[in-house]
């Protein structure tokens, strides 16, 4: 073990391995603290699994249409749940292979296994061994939250860190929470076959704010599976089944998913030691531009700080930590433009300014509704609704929220557009094929011309040769 580096980095998840990415380019000395499996989060049980679970329920889900589209026999094609979880953890597995294999398989005393607990701004103490480090990072990650009144019953409820591990599912689940994970999850184990009871006690599902996108969703999904929106779930366990109640409602279900978010991973570090103030989840205060923890010589990145719980903002966030843990003074970058995509069907997307964040009285929306957009017909999937915010004054795109299919990639293209501050009479200059979903996306800017301060003779869409 080496006792005295120049960074430690305390946690390999995506965060962790993002700062050494940075840390090597500058130093070989460093150290890789890790507690618990490796892999990462999003490997083992988050982005990757659930995504191949997901790809599994839609195949099995499209044989629906067969009978439409002229094609014979889908009454005769059925789940076989335990081959499905298998090629789910095969892929996981592989996932998982990939970040060692590129990451941790060749490190050898740099990677220490163990937790790490703090006895000063710049000692952490590993295995009864002490650490000197000039500067610490902490990306030690988050798990799922379960309330203190289920721990009698924790062994037979499912989050994240459990479903991807078994062999076989229950014939029934209640789904509690329906944010990104408990939206995607819950529709793809009603899709292979298990009866699922959606639970929130917000309104809202899959992280949407914007009320007419969440309208749309909210009716797209009770079409799949039963939705008990806006009341706390009351759990009662009998005769080794789980009765779910809320308000007027109840349902017997043979076990529960929960996904009602996540925690810091933080009470091994001993941040009491490090005298500064903590929040009420036990978090420091830090500069989110350099991710320091006040002066101290401390970063702090990744899903542990429980700003963006997603993987390209842990590894931006890596990065930065990493980065100015080998800076004589920390550098301040600026964020990227804020992207969240739900894997369901169909995708639920928010990009850039967030509604709650947006002035009403200054922004124009540009809306079409999916029903008639000849490419999702054809394959479909015509459900849905693209909200497009833009500035009323100069056109600029601020943000849009999506319901649609494809969603994912619409997303990105307008993530990429407002991180470029394009407008609406810039995007409506780029080139759109037919028939592709993107058209929808042309709709939506037609819509907000008519809705900006803004009017001129010549044709939008054109671009003279001299400008």
């Amino acid at each position: 073990m080496k006792n005295e580096v120049d960074v430690a980095i305390i946690g390999a998840g995506t965060a962790g391995l993002f700062a050494l990415s940075q840390v090597r380019k500058l130093t070989k000395s460093y150290v890789l603290i890790n507690g618990g499996e490796l892999g990462t989060t999003c490997a083992r049980v988050g982005c990757m699994p659930s995504k191949a679970a997901i790809q599994v329920a839609e195949d099995f889900q499209r044989r629906k249409l067969f009978e439409r589209q002229g094609i014979d026999g889908a009454d005769k094609l059925s789940m076989d749940i335990p081959a499905a979880l298998e090629h789910v953890q095969d892929l996981r597995d592989v996932f998982v292979d990939k970040v060692l294999s590129s990451s941790t398989d060749e490190m050898g005393d740099e990677l220490i296994a163990g937790y790490a607990t703090f006895l000063e701004p710049n000692l952490v103490a590993v295995n009864g061994e002490e650490i000197r480090a000039k500067k610490i990072i902490i990306a030690t990650g988050s798990r799922p939250y379960i309330p203190p009144a289920w721990q009698g019953f924790r062994d037979r409820i499912f989050t994240t860190d459990e479903i991807f591990e078994q062999e076989n599912l229950p014939q029934s689940l209640a789904v509690i929470g329906l944010g990104v994970i408990g939206l995607e999850m819950g529709q793809a184990l009603s899709r292979i076959g298990i009866k699922v009871t959606g639970i929130d006690k917000q309104n809202h599902i899959g992280g949407l704010q914007d009320p007419v996108a969440n309208a749309q969703a909210v009716e797209i999904m009770r079409k799949e599976f039963p939705l008990w929106l806006g009341t706390e779930a009351v759990v009662e366990e009998h005769s080794g089944k789980f009765h779910v109640m809320c308000d007027d409602k109840a349902a017997t279900v043979d076990r529960l998913f929960v996904s009602i978010g996540r925690v810091p991973n933080l009470e091994r570090l001993g941040l009491e030691k490090l005298g500064i103030e903590l929040d009420e989840r036990g978090l420091p205060a830090f500069n989110p531009y350099t991710l320091q923890l006040g002066e101290l010589p401390i970063f702090i990145a990744g899903d542990v700080t429980g700003h963006r719980p997603l993987l390209h903002e842990a590894a931006e966030e890596g990065r930065i930590a990493g980065f100015n843990a080998v800076q004589e003074n920390p550098v301040e970058f600026r964020r990227r433009t804020p992207l969240t995509i739900v894997f369901s069907e169909p995708n639920i997307a928010t990009v850039g300014t967030p509604w709650s964040e947006l002035e009403q009285d200054a922004i124009a929306i540009g809306e079409v509704k999916i029903g008639m957009v000849g490419r999702a017909l054809i394959m479909g999937k015509n459900r849905g609704i693209l909200r497009l915010y833009a500035n009323k004054s100069d056109g600029g795109i601020l943000g849009a929220t999506l319901v649609m299919p494809k969603g994912e990639h619409i997303a990105h293209l307008l993530a990429w557009a407002i991180e470029q501050r394009l407008t609406v009479w810039d995007l409506l200059k780029m080139p759109f094929y037919h028939p592709t979903i993107e058209e929808a996306l042309q709709a939506a800017l037609y819509d907000l011309t008519r809705k900006l301060e803004w009017s001129s003779r010549e044709p939008v869409e054109l671009r003279r040769l001299d400008s």
